[in-house]
């Protein structure tokens, strides 16, 4: 969900259902035009497997609107093989194609920049590189003269892998999660909390600097304009306005670009979390909230549990997603999806996957040790006001047609045997149009998602 004046209020008119297609250059490809690629983490033992994969979005008045959406895998980033990042920028705005370009560009230069100057920051102190690295885009990104951010910006998410540490800084609504194997199932763990006016201590931050926050029903004069109970899929959601104007609209509290909206609060400074990769993270996830928007963490993640191959995954999660669009609105989102599988190095399963009992009948998966001291998922404060549920509603389309959340046991995650390893060069793929094929294809591609 961008801004007010960007994308989310282009005109909606038109046939609900015309020129419904996943746009874009139509890649070829079996699966929807994901990528695949492997990566080895020697000094943790891991083998990263990865997909992506990016499907424009549908703008039936506005058919030859570009994609506002890019992404980066750098692998061996910085020359260090136990180093790999993923990130995902959603633009918006009339400028968010240029502005997500610029900051995919951008962030790695950056990271690599701190890295160098101040000798091991990154693997020492990421979050510090990520703050400093993100406040660097968002002030290179005012002074270019090619790029016009006084209305227009965008969100950064982005992974890295550290050996066998995992540190995620997020700034905006697009969003990682991971799965992690608990009591028998797939469970989400978030990676990043969506920086929105739904979040209480985001809108407390705003109006201090000077913000309203209201939906454009309240704006309009339609609704109580002090109401604050905003439900998270019902309506247009709370948004940022300058006290004295009708912009910038953002649904979002942090953002990279936007310089109009800096003035009522509206920061670049990314929030950070750091894991320990543990024997029961088996994959993670960093996507746009093109996916997020009708899609709760949990319910991303037991489709991605439902896959072996992570191309598979991504390609059923952007035609769900894409079929949630058009049942509520009649257009979609940009989608970005990349998938990232933990693999141990010595078996193709996670690490630690070797304690994992496959049932031939696709029963429930147990696993023969269960170490202690793991971590329960609590849904935090933020998940709360933002609307996100630990586990799918009980209308979700998804959670309708999911009899279990177990991966499948074939699912090479949890397979026996042992993995090539991936030592390539160092290498980076970054995109910010990537089409998918139409979506009937796309929904044609998705597995039964059932055990």
């Amino acid at each position: 969900m961008g801004c007010a004046h960007g994308k989310c209020c282009l005109p909606q008119g038109g046939a609900g259902g015309q020129g419904r297609r996943a746009a874009g250059g139509g890649l070829p490809g079996g699966r929807g035009g994901a990528t695949l690629g492997r990566a080895a983490v020697p000094g943790a033992d891991l083998v990263l497997e990865y997909a992506t994969l990016t499907v424009d979005g549908l703008y039936p008045d506005s058919p030859g609107r570009e994609s506002q959406d890019a992404h980066l895998v750098a692998t061996r980033f910085a020359g260090d093989p136990d180093l790999h990042l993923f990130a995902v920028f959603d633009g918006h705005g009339a400028s968010g194609t240029a502005c997500a370009a610029f900051a995919r560009d951008a962030l790695p230069r950056l990271l690599l920049a701190s890295s160098s100057s101040s000798g091991t920051i990154l693997a020492a102190d990421p979050a510090a590189a990520f703050r400093d690295a993100m406040a660097g885009v968002n002030a290179e990104m005012h002074a270019a003269a090619g790029v016009d951010d006084s209305m227009s910006g965008t969100t950064a998410v982005a992974a890295l892998v550290a050996g066998g540490a995992l540190h995620v800084a997020n700034v905006g609504d697009s969003r990682a999660v991971a799965g992690v194997w608990r009591e028998g199932r797939v469970a989400c763990e978030d990676l990043s909390w969506d920086q929105t006016p739904f979040r209480a201590d985001e809108r407390a931050r705003v109006k201090a600097c000077g913000a309203r926050v209201m939906s454009v029903e309240q704006v309009e004069g339609a609704r109580d304009p002090d109401a604050e109970g905003w439900l998270a899929d019902e309506g247009d959601p709370p948004r940022v306005w300058a006290r004295d104007g009708l912009y910038p609209g953002t649904a979002f509290t942090r953002s990279l670009g936007d310089l109009a909206a800096e003035g009522v609060g509206v920061i670049a400074d990314p929030e950070v979390k750091s894991v320990e990769i543990s024997p029961s993270h088996l994959f993670f996830v960093v996507a746009s909230d093109g996916v997020f928007e009708f899609l709760s963490s949990q319910e991303v993640v037991d489709m991605v549990a439902m896959h072996p191959d992570p191309r598979d995954a991504c390609s059923a999660i952007a035609a769900e997603s894409y079929k949630l669009w058009l049942e509520h609105e009649n257009r979609t989102d940009d989608i970005t999806i990349i998938i990232v599988h933990i693999r141990d190095a010595q078996n193709s399963g996670p690490a630690g996957s070797d304690k994992a009992n496959c049932s031939s009948t696709g029963a429930p998966i147990a696993l023969h040790t269960v170490q202690s001291g793991l971590p329960v998922f609590v849904p935090s404060e933020a998940n709360h006001l933002n609307g996100i549920a630990a586990t799918p509603s009980a209308s979700s389309p998804t959670e309708r047609r999911l009899s279990c959340v177990a991966p499948s046991p074939t699912h090479p995650l949890l397979e026996g045997g042992k993995a090539s390893e991936a030592s390539r060069p160092t290498q980076v793929e970054w995109h910010s149009k990537e089409g998918g094929n139409e979506l009937e294809r796309l929904l044609q591609l998705q597995r039964p998602l059932s055990c």
